[in-house]
């Protein structure tokens, strides 16, 4: 049975585009993205990870470390990150692990024989820093992932995991929140001074309470 929510994410020692790693040491206090890769030159991936070399200094805002995948050589990785580099107009600078005997594509439940019964789908999954899995994503390898939206949610999931609140459909950084049903209204009224707005019982508004 695959990787669930809240399962502690398996640590593993690696190869890197960086050098050796082991994840969870790597990972420290910070939180993690793990994201999958089909192979090396491959189309969508190369845009992906120019996607996320662009927005790194987004992620380090955040304290989340990011970490890729694919199931090649070391030597193949360091002849890829040129051409990212190359054409998506950046310097590539996380990690991107050589995982030539899919030690970490399995772990990780990264192979699904039903779309390749070699290449890895498209998975990403946000780790907290108490190594917890927080988030999983699985893309068709023809759809590029949508990194804005990974930022998206890491932002609710690093508010949520804070305050007692959950995030509404569509919502984005600075727009009002939802107050979880286990509180009650009284005491929302004391936890959250900036207002409440009661639609219903179980459906009540505060802002943001970490702006």
């Amino acid at each position: 049975m695959g990787l669930r929510l809240g399962d502690i994410a398996p640590d593993f020692y690696a190869i890197t585009t960086v050098g050796a790693i082991n994840f969870h040491e790597y990972l420290g206090d910070s939180w993690g993205i793990l994201f999958s890769h089909p192979a090396d030159y491959t189309p969508v991936c190369t845009t992906e990870l120019g996607r996320t070399s662009h927005l790194m200094s987004e992620f380090e805002k955040r304290n989340v470390k990011v970490l890729a995948v694919s199931v090649d050589s070391l030597d193949k990785h360091n002849g890829w990150v040129n051409d990212i580099n190359e054409t998506q107009h950046t310097t590539v600078t996380f990690p991107i692990i050589a995982d030539a005997d899919r030690n970490v594509a399995t772990l990780y439940d990264m192979i699904h024989p039903n779309a390749s019964a070699t290449l890895t789908v498209r998975s990403l999954f946000v780790i907290g820093p108490d190594k917890k899995v927080k988030l999983i994503i699985t893309y068709p390898a023809s759809t590029g992932r949508n990194f804005v939206e990974v930022l998206r949610v890491i932002d609710s999931l690093q508010l949520t995991s804070d305050y007692s609140v959950a995030t509404p459909a569509d919502w984005k950084e600075g727009e009002d929140v939802i107050v979880v049903p286990s509180m009650t209204t009284a005491d929302a009224e004391k936890n959250f001074p900036k207002g409440l707005r009661v639609v219903k019982p179980y459906l009540r508004y505060t802002p943001q309470p970490n702006l």
